[in-house]
């Protein structure tokens, strides 16, 4: 009977999640839905010395903002728990056991001092069939003493007891069948006394087959960890169980050649977030840049994450989630590395800010309005909603909605020297007044009556149609540029707009 898919996104809560994991994470979720299948969340804390408080819950929240969904985890529960793995010790300690018993792992008592004069005794020297019988573990020591040395309380770990020249096959669904020679690996330690605690990997092993993993996607980094694994499901008797390896291709630096992995230092330097939310280090104080906080919409994160190393097979670039799980597949996942353009990034965010609902933006725009020191219950959420609809065009972010929109909100306190020297002669005041006089005659003030208007009234003066529409638009707006002139009016009121005019009359002096 074919098994349920069943994936799992591990994280380690020792920081902010950095964007190469959220790419982890949808993967998985995109793969678990397409197949009608369960997204596990498993918290790996087994490192308390690198435990960060509050990791845990920024990734939670992380993974929700994006509308990554989880079936079971830490917070959903679920018939496979604990999925935190510091709750899992006995059960660690049950296969460590099982292992030892079967005789595929060995106690070592080597202290740090005697492995690094080894280490310098032999060069490239690592814990393995050539060497494990020169050390001080239970394969060279006598049992009694052993278990004496146990008893005393002395410090240990379980390693893994690999046998040497053999080709280990792993079946990766991006890469193929990799080979490696169990030769170039070492015993890895399988379990730390001293912190009671598996390592990465024991309890990955354990945790996936216990869980019931069918598919272990996972960042290119794992991949030379891939045959241990493979090793130890045999070791268990679970190779029938193996799941599948997909091991995803690295998200790497966006500038120069782009060879090596992106890193918090390159958005530092070229002004991009890499983690999902702004992160607040508990230690040091200081502030990382988040995408959510920069006003990226999360939609326009998944769509544009999606795409760094996988491809539709189509020309198609703008996808729902809905449309990527129904064309995800890894048979069109990439090998290699994935360039992380961010300027492409800010594209995806302005077709989605595009295609998002005004009403909705308007709400997104409401905190920065406060942060410009504009109270937006005075002004109303029709009103918002209708400046975000006139000039979402033009930006790729909700904070930049301010500078394109702000003489919304206010009367333009200077204007621009270069369009007061292109457009406002020495004869435009007069003509803005006769324009005054032209906009208090109008009844219905809406954009198109306004329009029909003012244009018969400068085509029968035979103005400059170009100079008084831009002369006007400065009065207004205190630049020439912005929205169909006439909406802007509208949405300000016949009284603004003709205050505006008259204040620009006074202000505005011509330039030479």
């Amino acid at each position: 009977m074919e098994r349920r898919v069943r994936v799992r996104f591990a994280p380690s809560p020792t920081g902010p999640l950095h964007i190469g994991g959220v790419r982890t994470a949808l993967y998985n979720y995109l793969f678990a839905r397409q197949h009608g299948g369960d997204m596990i969340l498993r918290i790996e804390d087994t490192d308390s010395q690198r435990f960060v408080p509050g990791a845990e819950d920024y990734i939670n929240e992380a993974l929700a903002w994006l509308g990554i969904g989880i079936d079971e985890g830490v917070r959903e529960g679920g018939n496979y728990g604990p999925y935190k793995q510091s709750e899992r010790r006995d059960i660690y300690r049950e296969h460590v056991q099982m292992l030892l018993d079967a005789g595929k792992a060995y106690y070592a008592f080597d202290t740090p001092e005697e492995l690094e004069a080894k280490r310098k005794e032999m060069a490239n020297f690592q814990y393995d069939a050539r060497t494990r019988l020169s050390m001080r573990n239970s394969l060279t020591l006598p049992a009694d003493e052993v278990k004496a040395m146990i008893d005393r309380g002395e410090k240990y770990v379980v390693r893994f007891k690999i046998e040497p020249d053999r080709d280990v096959e792993v079946i990766d669904l991006i890469r193929g069948k990799v080979t490696i020679n169990s030769s170039i690996l070492d015993d890895k330690v399988l379990y730390k006394r001293a912190d009671d605690l598996p390592t990465y990997h024991l309890a990955n092993i354990v945790d996936d087959h216990l869980m019931e993993v069918t598919h272990v996607i996972r960042g290119e980094e794992w991949l030379p960890s891939a045959p241990l694994h493979v090793l130890l499901y045999e070791a268990f008797g679970w190779a029938d169980t193996m799941p599948q390896f997909v091991h995803l291709p690295l998200l790497l630096k966006p500038d120069g050649a782009g060879k090596g992995k992106l890193s918090k230092r390159d958005g530092d330097k070229l002004g991009f977030p890499v983690f999902p939310l702004e992160w607040h280090d508990p230690e040091t104080g200081a502030v990382s840049m988040g995408y959510r906080e920069r006003g990226y919409l999360p939609q326009a994160v998944v769509n544009f994450l999606a795409l760094l190393g996988w491809n539709s097979g189509d020309d198609q670039e703008i996808m729902t989630m809905d449309e990527l799980i129904a064309k995800f597949s890894f048979e069109h996942c990439s090998k290699s590395g994935a360039k992380f353009d961010y300027k492409k990034g800010a594209w995806f965010n302005h077709e989605y800010l595009l295609r998002e609902d005004d009403a909705t933006l308007a709400q997104l725009f409401k905190p920065v309005l406060e942060a410009n020191g504009v109270k937006p219950e005075e002004f109303g959420d029709d009103f918002i909603t209708r400046t975000v609809a006139l000039v979402k065009g033009r930006v790729s972010f909700v904070s930049e909605l301010w500078d394109q929109g702000k003489f919304f909100y206010a009367a333009p306190t200077s204007y621009a020297e270069k369009d007061i020297k292109k457009r406002w002669s020495a004869e435009m005041p007069a003509i803005m007044e006769e324009l005054i006089g032209v906009l208090e005659g109008i009844a219905d003030f809406t954009s198109k009556p306004s329009e029909d208007i003012v244009l018969a009234w400068i085509a029968e003066k035979g103005y400059h149609l170009g100079n008084v529409m831009n002369a006007f638009r400065l009065t207004v707006v205190g630049e020439c540029k912005g929205p169909h002139m006439f909406d802007v009016t509208e949405l300000i009121g016949k009284e603004e707009t003709i205050a505006r005019i008259r204040r620009g009359i006074a202000e505005i002096k011509p330039i030479a």
